[in-house]
């Protein structure tokens, strides 16, 4: 999340974030946790129901 205050131990703006910044945003686990256990699903059910 983008904190638009002001102050002495911010970050300087041109600090670049990682791989492992972008992961930890609850968002896009979310997200990636959803298409993972569809995929789940999908080869579960090839292997066990076809």
């Amino acid at each position: 999340m983008l904190d638009t205050t002001q102050s002495d131990t911010a970050a300087p703006p041109q600090e670049r974030r990682g791989c492992l910044f972008a992961l930890s945003q609850p968002p896009l686990m979310i997200f990636l946790a959803v298409i993972g256990c569809l995929l789940l699903m999908a080869s579960l059910h090839d292997l066990l129901m076809l």
